[in-house]
């Protein structure tokens, strides 16, 4: 098992910089928003394929200046093969509706590089069996490892069978992965109290949680065992990134293989699932219906189902799977006598062996989005986005 490799530059927003003499235009990257809807959190990749680098630079030197305001925006370098070479740039713009912007990449001259809080941040946690877990400033989950599993098929107490998504309802916009741990681990059920930051109190068991995967085969859904394997990827401002191995699993006689990349960014209530799987053309997605007393909407045309919980928690909470529109089938509001086994599901298509979908969730008491409707409200305007993504262009 092994840690990724932090590549993260972050530059005050305030922060006005002066360019060295070039030899050659700069790198000039223009961002369009087709949609009347105002546009942030969106995160923009540039590879190290679209620069052109001149005699001495390096990829990991440039930074990100909007060209009107000279103002520099926080980026963070991602070494997504893990060879210890950055190989995306990311940033996030705000777009007006109906708009664009240019930046260009620009080499600093003065070293104000200010490190930052790593909000999107996520590991592996052994002090509590073998855990991962991910966050950044709006939300928090978790699924469950090979060790856990075994405590279960052993019969020793404390283990965890699912592969179900886990949410960790937090309310503040710092980290709490690690200081809920280290809480947990002097006082156990600690990080099941709210101790004014959030608590966990979201039940998976053998459910889909908050977007897990299913196998549909007539009417009787399969599901795979706790993953096997991660890799961290990165960790940052803007991204945290990782990836879960799975055992091949069986479908009603059909091998399933999977792989899950798992992303979430700075200012997203959706973590963005990228499936690698083969035996099967359809994967199904799955919310827990928990006591079955919430409300679903079923939204496939427009890519998004949700369901919202009132009776469940003291509080409500709410829970969505987002994909294009033109992957996403049909759904399924499935309802069975099995223990944890209902779930509000989506199907998705298979495309060259890969699933991408967005899954997410919102707790009235982040304050974030408190009501069935702004909630849904906030889920149609991110499917829109998905439908229509930020047109990227290059002028090198």
């Amino acid at each position: 098992m092994k840690n990724g490799l932090l590549l993260s530059c972050v530059v005050a927003a305030s922060l006005f910089v002066s360019c060295g003499s070039k030899e050659k235009e700069s790198t000039l990257i223009t961002v369009k928003n087709n949609l009347e809807l105002p546009r942030s959190f969106e995160t923009i990749e540039i590879s190290r394929a679209d620069v052109t680098l001149k005699e001495g630079e390096r990829f990991e030197d440039f930074s990100v200046q909007d060209v009107a305001t000279k103002s520099m925006l926080t980026s963070q370098f991602v070494d997504e093969d893990q060879d210890g070479t950055a190989d995306v740039l990311l940033f996030q713009p705000e777009l007006a509706p109906n708009s664009e912007k240019q930046f260009e990449l620009v080499i600093i001259d003065v070293t104000i590089k200010h490190d930052s809080v790593v909000h999107c941040y996520s590991r592996f946690v052994p002090e509590r069996t073998d855990d991962y877990t991910w966050e950044n400033d709006k939300v928090a989950f978790r699924t469950y490892g090979p060790v856990a599993q075994k405590m279960i098929e052993d019969s020793i107490p404390g283990g965890t069978l699912s592969s179900g998504i886990d949410a960790w309802l937090k309310k503040v916009d710092y980290p709490i992965i690690d200081k809920w741990y280290a809480k947990n681990a002097k006082n156990p059920g600690a990080y099941h109290i709210d101790h004014g930051e959030g608590l966990d109190n979201f039940h998976v068991g053998s459910s889909r949680g908050v977007g897990g995967s299913a196998v549909k085969v007539d009417t009787s859904y399969y599901i795979s065992k706790n993953f096997t394997d991660y890799k961290t990827i990165t960790n940052g401002p803007i991204r945290t990134s990782f990836v879960l191995d799975y055992a091949d699993w069986d479908a009603n006689g059909n091998t399933i293989s999977e792989e899950k990349h798992i992303s979430l960014d700075y200012g997203n209530n959706f973590s963005r699932f990228e499936i690698h799987v083969e035996g099967t053309d359809v994967l199904s997605i799955g919310l827990t219906l928990h006591d079955n007393l919430g409300t679903i909407t079923e939204n496939v045309d427009e890519g998004w189902i949700s369901y919202w919980e009132s009776e469940y928690f003291d509080s409500e909470l709410g829970t969505a799977v987002v994909a294009a529109k033109s992957d996403m089938i049909s759904s399924d509001y499935y309802v069975t006598n099995m223990k944890d086994r209902s779930n509000l599901y989506t199907q998705l298509k298979v495309n060259d062996n890969k699933v991408v979908y967005y899954a997410g969730f919102a707790w009235k008491e982040s304050k974030q989005y408190p009501t069935k409707a702004s909630w849904e409200k906030h889920i149609q305007e991110f499917a829109e986005k998905i439908n229509s993504p930020l047109e990227v262009s290059f002028n090198k």
